[in-house]
């Protein structure tokens, strides 16, 4: 805590140097900037606290060392593995209805058949990318 406090200090009395250097017509830039500054951490302090009190069982917050690996709010996750199929069968209506109407029924187990491929196709990828999020190391892209 000591150090939060002593880091908001030293950008306090930085923003006051400022001012005295480039004086009283830039004050309000000034003033806006480390309010932006303060406005940022607290941001931070409260997202740090909705996370730890929700927790990954409602998908946010850390994903280290619970349930599946790479489910969480900054991952695709389940959500996304059941928009594929839905919008494939809504997609799939008027789809057919062009492949039987160009292709007769070979066009029509043509287009059925890539619907197939492209869901069975996504459903393998996500398999593996979460069989080897376990064992890949994190990045600071993932915090």
């Amino acid at each position: 805590m000591d150090t939060r406090q002593d880091d908001l200090r030293r950008d306090l009395d930085a923003t006051l140097q400022a001012r005295k250097e480039l004086g009283p017509e830039y004050e309000s830039e000034l003033v806006d900037s480390f309010l932006a500054r303060i406005d940022a951490r607290l941001d931070a302090r409260v997202e740090r606290r909705v996370a730890e009190r929700l927790g990954p069982a409602d998908g946010y917050g850390p994903t280290e060392g619970y349930g599946r690996p790479g489910y969480g709010p900054r991952r695709f996750g389940r959500r996304s593995a059941t928009r594929l199929p839905i919008v494939s069968l809504v997609l799939g209506i008027p789809l057919s209805a062009i492949a039987a109407e160009s292709g007769g029924f070979l066009g029509l187990l043509v287009c059925w058949g890539g619907i197939v491929g492209v869901n069975v196709s996504s459903a393998l990828a996500e398999r593996i990318q979460e069989q080897r999020g376990a064992a890949a190391p994190k990045s600071d892209w993932d915090r």
